[in-house]
């Protein structure tokens, strides 16, 4: 029993000074003081309960103090509880205060909240970053496809950080500023044989006018020949001509098949026509008779004239054997 609770106040022991530690860190507190950073155990205790690690604002206070910096412990504590990067903060200070650049305390935080990396900014302000844009397709005057690459070298500007658009607009300005060079290009050899020209003429637009950025260079990589954009446009057109022509003949082919169509109806009709009237001419020849208007002798008249017309009409053709006489 006596080892029972010798054990139990260990284990107590070890707890309430773990607690006691966490609470009251002596250990940071004696770094702080080797460093000649003024910050007192009560007021390390009264962060723990603001619910801020003490070890980054002494590490911010040691690491600004020996820069040189003037930074306090409520502004640090004061960014940590708006949501910035503390440690992120002071080192862009140091590094824009070692390279000349001007930076303060509250242009720094202010950049940290709006989202964007302050120490990467400064970084980017000392050594510029170079940028390669997608391939660019464009089309010269004479038609010939060009696809070009370029490379865009580029300084952070520190006082456009915040609200200043980033990378993918001064790509796109740039992009579109490659299409309206080549674009207005008599001709492709020309883009070919002076391809800084196109640099010079986009440098001169001022693309990173609202831009976190100020373009230093554009320098163009890469130019290949792509397709012949005015011979397959001309092609299309002609192959779209072809087919509105050939939809036009077989309009007018469709039109005439049905004019004759409707042509040998009205024939059909007519012999139809004249078919039944010669079917009533018997039946009007028997009327006569019976009526009296039509003697026997007019009969047989009207027979000889019909015999007549028709030896005429067989002496008119001509033989289907050929010749006048296929018998000899």
């Amino acid at each position: 029993m006596e080892n029972f609770a010798l054990m139990v106040l260990l284990v107590g022991g070890i707890i309430v000074l773990f607690v006691f530690l966490y609470f009251v860190p002596i250990g940071l507190w004696f770094s702080a003081l080797l460093s000649n950073v003024r910050v007192s155990l009560v007021q390390l205790v009264f962060m723990r309960f603001r619910k801020v690690p003490p070890h980054i604002i002494v590490k911010a206070m040691i690491n600004s103090h020996k820069a040189g910096l003037k930074l306090t412990r409520d502004q640090l504590e004061a960014h940590y509880l708006a949501g910035g990067n503390v440690i992120n903060v002071v080192n862009a200070l140091i590094s824009a205060d070692k390279a000349n650049i001007t930076l303060d305390f509250n242009s720094a935080t202010a950049i940290d909240l709006a989202g964007r990396d302050v120490f990467n900014a400064v970084q980017m302000s000392v050594n510029p970053k170079v940028i390669d844009t997608p391939p660019v397709t464009a089309v010269a005057k004479d038609g010939i496809q060009l696809i070009a690459k370029a490379r865009v070298t580029v300084r952070a500007n520190i006082q456009r950080l915040v609200g200043g658009a980033g990378e993918e607009t001064v790509l796109a300005r740039v992009g579109e500023g490659v299409v309206s060079s080549i674009g207005s290009a008599a001709s492709h050899k020309q883009v070919l044989e002076n391809p800084d020209s196109i640099s010079k003429v986009v440098l001169s637009k001022g693309l990173d006018a609202g831009t976190a950025f100020e373009i230093l260079s554009i320098d163009i990589a890469d130019v290949d020949i792509g397709k012949n954009i005015g011979a397959v446009l001309q092609t299309d057109q002609a192959m779209a001509d072809k087919n509105i022509a050939q939809a036009k003949a077989e309009e007018r082919r469709a039109m005439a098949v049905a004019q004759e169509q409707e042509m040998k109806a009205k024939a059909e009709e007519a012999r139809a026509k004249v078919i039944s009237a010669e079917a009533e001419i018997p039946l009007a020849i028997a009327e006569a008779f019976r009526s009296g208007n039509l003697g026997i002798m007019d009969y047989y008249n009207l027979r000889n004239i019909q015999a007549d017309t028709n030896m005429r009409d067989s002496i008119a053709k001509p033989p289907k054997g050929g010749g006048n006489n296929p018998k000899g």
